[in-house]
């Protein structure tokens, strides 16, 4: 749609909001509200991520990077699809919080800031499938490095600063693809898949803390205070 609720278009932080039927999609019934608002962003940014043009497999290995909502959901759907995990992040604390998750690797690029170099070894030099790439330009190159031959980087994000990327890398049949959330369809069939799974993978939202309505100034605070795992919400009255 030419134009996005909560994207484009103000509204969301809303009792009431006037929409058209086409923006409204149900959600798994074993989800709260709460738990499901946390669906639209980031949960299918992750499934777009792993399930786009070249679907993941079982077997093969995932990197995330930071413990954002993408990068928290893409950890639950990479193991519900029986691929391996590799998290990083700056904090231990949210490290053991992806280990909780199913993350099977788990790397601190502050005291390890070669991180591609432990990819590399956890992987026995092949390089990992899939990268869920939040970062840009500042981990770009560390992302393409930790990626093997005919593998995916999935360019979600831009948090860190400029760098440089050297053209060869990419001639080792690596791709580097970039887009913003998802379509209605695909919405539907992570919602699907997530229903299905939950019995044999538990797959639900982490959800960090909880604000009320008139507490969303706090939960504004709470999340530029950076300390957060997985998702912040606001209860609608």
């Amino acid at each position: 749609a030419q134009h996005q609720l909560g994207g484009t278009v103000d509204g969301v932080l809303a009792e009431l909001v006037l929409c058209d039927e086409e923006a409204a999609v149900s959600f798994p019934d074993h989800l709260s509200f709460e738990e499901a608002a946390t669906l639209p962003c980031a949960a299918l940014t992750a499934w777009v991520a792993l399930y786009g043009p070249r679907p993941i497999r079982a077997g093969q290995t995932v990197l995330t990077l930071g413990t954002g909502g993408v990068s928290v959901f893409a950890i639950q759907f990479a193991k519900a699809a029986g691929a391996t995990v590799i998290s990083t992040s700056s904090s231990d604390k949210k490290l053991d919080a992806a280990k909780k998750l199913g993350a099977d690797h788990l790397i601190n690029y502050t005291t390890t800031p070669d991180w591609e170099a432990e990819v590399a070894r956890l992987t026995g030099g092949v390089g990992v499938d899939h990268v869920i790439e939040v970062g840009g330009g500042g981990t770009m190159l560390k992302s393409v490095m930790s990626c093997a031959i005919g593998g995916q980087i999935h360019m979600i994000g831009v948090v860190s600063g400029e760098g440089g990327l050297n053209p060869a890398y990419l001639i080792a049949c690596k791709t580097v693809r970039g887009f913003m959330v998802g379509p209605r369809s695909d919405f539907e069939a992570m919602n699907r898949a997530v229903a299905a799974h939950v019995a044999a993978h538990g797959i639900k939202p982490a959800i960090d803390k909880i604000f009320e309505f008139d507490k969303a100034g706090d939960a504004y605070r709470h999340l530029d205070s950076g300390s957060h795992f997985g998702k912040v919400v606001i209860r609608i009255r």
